[in-house]
């Protein structure tokens, strides 16, 4: 379930989205890859349960305001806002693209979750539906 394998959301060509207090905004530019729902220790501490997000490419997405990021292994960070502490990117430095939160996108989104990562990690207060894709690592 690599995002670099899975196909783009079919239209929105442009999202928009932002934090809570509204301090930082972003824009998408070209279609964003299929979200997924990541149950790493360190997404569910970020985000408080499950941390969902979709894709685009480095260079396409364009952040207005200032983001606070907090170096959370050796080469990937997470971006927040330093007002409200929205949780909002992820950044691995190995990878082509950059991550934002689903759940910080304006209005509809036009995305369909693709599956579940790091699901050996997950809480063991909640359950996924056994038929979603899931990923262990």
């Amino acid at each position: 379930m690599s995002p670099a394998s899975n196909t783009a959301a079919k239209d929105p060509a442009t999202l928009t989205g932002g934090c809570l207090c509204g301090a930082v905004t972003y824009s998408t530019h070209g279609a964003a890859g299929a979200p997924a729902a990541c149950h790493c220790t360190q997404c569910r501490k970020q985000s408080g349960h499950v941390w969902a997000s979709s894709y685009v490419p480095n260079g396409t997405l364009e952040i207005m305001g200032e983001v606070r990021w907090f170096h959370s292994s050796e080469k990937a960070k997470r971006g927040f806002c330093p007002t409200c502490g929205s949780a909002l990117f992820w950044d691995h430095e190995d990878d082509p693209f950059i991550c934002f939160s689903t759940g910080s996108i304006d209005g509809p989104t036009g995305l369909t979750l693709r599956g579940h990562i790091h699901t050996k990690t997950k809480g063991d207060y909640y359950d996924i539906n056994p038929n979603d894709p899931q990923r262990e690592d």
